[in-house]
């Protein structure tokens, strides 16, 4: 799956499972700041974007995770 596959599917969950608006879920939006998402809420945000993970996660990757971007750039290679 490609980074412009992937992008949707978490789009999707973001608005549809944390009911976010979608006009602030872009690519440069800040998972903590704009979205406003804790740590708690990004576990659940991996845990939804699991079926589409064909490669485990290891969580120190996750923690450098700031922008939407970020998720997509660090769980779009485990999708191969």
């Amino acid at each position: 799956m490609t980074k412009e596959e992937f992008y949707p599917i978490l789009k999707n969950i973001l608005i549809n499972d944390f009911d976010i608006d979608e006009n602030i879920v872009t690519l440069e939006a800040e998972i903590e700041n704009d979205l406003d998402l804790d740590s708690i809420d990004s576990v659940d945000m991996i845990v939804k974007l699991k079926p589409y993970l064909t490669k485990s996660i290891e969580p120190a990757v996750f923690k450098s995770v700031k922008t939407v971007q970020d998720v997509v750039d660090v769980l779009q290679p485990l999708t191969c």
